[in-house]
């Protein structure tokens, strides 16, 4: 992990809290994924963009970049909101607890989010891993 901006803001979710954990084991497989501290949260790369953040005002949350054709469903849900800050950039995130919660959903949000963000080569490398 690098640590821009992790001096000047506290932790939301320390690297080993159980939700980072479990995010963590979604996103690092994924080509080239880089995990990073920014504004005091665990983010997840894909390169240079964020395709996940821990944590949301200290509420266990996961924000992703949606699907466009997706957001308007995803937004019917209860536990999908669209975040303060990121949310003005197309993210929403997903409140979700490390003990429960639809884990299969965020894996398939992170999917997307991911395969949104990524560089070709990286797409390349997902599609040659999954084939």
């Amino acid at each position: 992990m690098n640590g821009d901006a992790a001096s000047t803001h506290p932790m939301w979710f320390l690297p080993d809290h159980p939700l980072v954990v479990r995010v963590r084991g979604l996103c690092m497989p994924y080509p080239e994924a880089v995990e990073a501290i920014s504004h005091g949260r665990c983010t997840f790369r894909a390169g240079k963009r964020q395709f996940a953040i821990v944590g949301v005002a200290a509420e266990p949350a996961v924000l992703f970049v949606p699907d466009d054709l997706e957001r308007p469903v995803l937004l019917e849900s209860d536990d999908v909101f669209v975040p303060p800050y990121e949310g003005a950039y197309g993210w929403l995130a997903l409140r979700i607890e490390p003990e429960a919660g639809d884990w299969e959903l965020l894996g398939e949000l992170l999917d997307t989010s991911y395969r949104l963000v990524a560089l070709q080569r990286q797409l390349r490398a997902l599609d040659a891993r999954d084939a």
